[in-house]
């Protein structure tokens, strides 16, 4: 069972959102069929082209959006007068809402990778009756552990570049919280300091995949290096904006009723705190599936096969919109 062939969209826009924000959206597939809602990670990531192929086009309403300030979305993250201040878990999910209502739908599955599962999994904890079936991969909560597993703890997996991560930061910081050290740097008034930051917070990214540093493609183009550092520093130095620590974990009984498949990497450095195995005590009706020899890669060969077989086990339900 492999992914679906390439597709193109037979429709998109951008969407006024408010704050100045527009939105850019796309729908493909079939357009009488199961609406499905894609939901990508980073923060700050943007949708790509292979994200249409988790769904079978025949069957799925396939709707993808870059979320605020990301990809084709405007104003761009990458922009220092860009205001961060109305990019939060809250204003992503009432663009969710806006974009649902605009397209006439009523439910859809919800698709996430990442950060798009913390942003999916409270957008179902917050409306439920929007929600028809959950399917996550590289599942995170949005913690303050996992950040601080990610920001600090991996150093002891790759002490070589996590010393280099954290030397970047003033003398006085590195005993800190790294987060809100590169935060504070991606906001500085010097292009170049900014700019600086950008390329060493995504080699530590690079490291922790793990890849060599300034292997990914994506990662050598400064624009989306500057936008995609601001944003996750901007969610990871403030416990992503969710009103506390462990809120989706906590909430996760709210879930009850809407059925969920999570596909997880064995790999996935995240998998050390134990969290999706929590995610999956405290959630009715979810299932947990664990691929061998994978980590954190929705397109990994066994992650993307189980992906693929989630939404295939819920292409059958009834149509909601």
């Amino acid at each position: 069972m492999g992914l679906y062939p390439d597709i193109e969209p037979y429709d998109h826009g951008m969407l006024d959102v408010g704050d100045g924000n527009r939105v850019y959206w796309e729908v493909c597939g079939n357009p009488h069929g199961r609406p499905a809602v894609v939901l990508h990670g980073g923060p700050g990531s943007g949708c790509t082209p292979f994200f249409r192929r988790y769904f079978d086009p025949d069957a799925y309403r396939i709707v993808l959006l870059d979320q605020r300030g990301a990809g084709r979305s405007t104003p761009r993250a990458s922009d220092p007068a860009t205001d961060m201040g109305v990019n939060t878990p809250a204003h992503l999910i009432a663009d969710l809402e806006l974009l649902r209502r605009h397209l006439g739908i009523e439910r859809w599955l919800v698709w996430g990778v990442s950060f798009g599962s913390v942003l999916g999994l409270r957008y179902a904890q917050t409306h439920p009756d929007r929600v028809s079936e959950l399917v996550l991969t590289g599942v995170a909560t949005g913690s303050r552990a996992e950040v601080n597993l990610l920001t600090r703890g991996l150093g002891k997996i790759f002490p070589e570049a996590w010393r280099a991560f954290r030397d970047h930061v003033p003398r006085g910081e590195r005993d800190g919280d790294l987060a809100a050290a590169y935060h504070r740097l991606l906001e500085s008034p010097d292009a170049e300091v900014r700019a600086r930051a950008a390329r060493a917070w995504t080699d530590w990214e690079t490291a922790c995949v793990p890849a060599p540093p300034r292997s990914v493609e994506r990662y050598e183009d400064a624009d989306f290096r500057a936008g995609f550092a601001r944003t996750v520093t901007h969610y990871f130095a403030h416990d992503h904006w969710l009103g506390g620590d462990e809120v989706v974990l906590r909430d996760a009984g709210s879930l009850r009723g809407i059925p969920g498949v999570m596909v997880q990497g064995s790999l996935d450095f995240g998998n050390l705190l134990g969290i999706v195995w929590r995610l999956r005590g405290a959630w009715p009706g979810s299932e947990l599936v664990l691929v061998d020899e994978a980590g954190h890669d929705a397109g990994a060969g066994g992650i993307a096969e189980e992906l693929v077989r989630a939404t295939d086990g819920f292409r059958g339900g009834s149509s909601g919109g």
